[in-house]
């Protein structure tokens, strides 16, 4: 792997009760580097601060200790070289697909020659020819995270930021989207931080997987994935992986 693109420098996160006063540790120590073109999925158990750790990435909420520094600059909020996607689709309903694509290139004051052009490209690369004067009520749960992939892509961010994007999906168009996703990834070479509650979508995605502890999340095992692309649930390399990861989960619940 290339140098590091994003570097998570001993975070920990505090929440306090306003009415009790107590504090509860969500999150502590989590050091971590992500290379620029890789794929890290964090793994875990309900509860480990999985969700926390991307909003702190993302600048949507901040760290109670350490640092996130992206190409060694420290992440201090929200901004467009972070690409933001949900499991919610949040897309604007009154925008078309191309419309909602273009949304970030719109406030960062491009021309409409320029965030056409953008969001043309986009979803000749999400796969949505056809599609692109559709409002969101048109399209289908797979159509509408294809949109918001596209959106998260047409700031150009550096990073992709990505949480249970899948979850609500059934699960063939959740095998759909996942093989969309590292199509789009193989093209665009961006590196991905993808949370996920599933061991066997990480297997199938990442590069490297991040297992965290139960509540105060801390990381407890890094496991790289040295499988070929495409990969089959039904090899033998990808078994033994998915049981070690499960294995190591099911010690937290316990």
């Amino acid at each position: 792997m290339s140098q590091s693109k994003l570097i998570l420098e001993q975070i920990g996160k505090d929440f306090v009760d306003r009415k009790s006063r107590q504090t509860t540790s969500a999150l502590r120590n989590i050091i971590l580097s992500v290379a620029e073109g890789e794929f890290v999925c964090i793994v875990g158990p309900s509860g480990c601060g999985k969700t926390t750790l991307l909003k702190i990435i993302a600048g949507l909420d901040s760290s109670s200790q350490g640092a996130v520094y992206l190409d060694g600059k420290p992440v201090t909020g929200p901004g467009p070289e972070r690409g933001l996607v949900f499991q919610e689709f949040a897309l604007f309903p009154w925008r078309d697909v191309i419309g909602n694509i273009a949304f970030g290139p719109e406030v960062r004051g491009l021309s409409r020659q320029e965030r056409l052009s953008t969001a043309t490209r986009l979803v000749e690369l999400v796969g949505l020819e056809g599609s692109e004067h559709k409002y969101p009520v048109e399209l289908s749960g797979g159509m509408k995270q294809r949109v918001a992939i596209a959106r998260a892509l047409a700031t150009n961010p550096e990073v992709l930021l990505m949480d249970e994007p899948f979850g609500s999906l059934d699960a063939q168009t959740r095998s759909q989207m996942q093989n969309e996703l590292l199509r789009i990834w193989n093209e665009s070479r961006k590196a991905v931080v993808f949370v996920t509650h599933s061991v066997e979508e990480a297997v199938y995605l990442a590069n490297r997987i991040v297992v965290l502890t139960s509540g105060p999340g801390t990381i407890k095992q890094v496991y790289p994935v040295d499988l070929s692309y495409p990969r089959s649930n039904a090899d033998h390399g990808f078994i033994s992986l998915r049981s070690k990861i499960t294995g190591c989960i099911a010690e937290e619940c316990r």
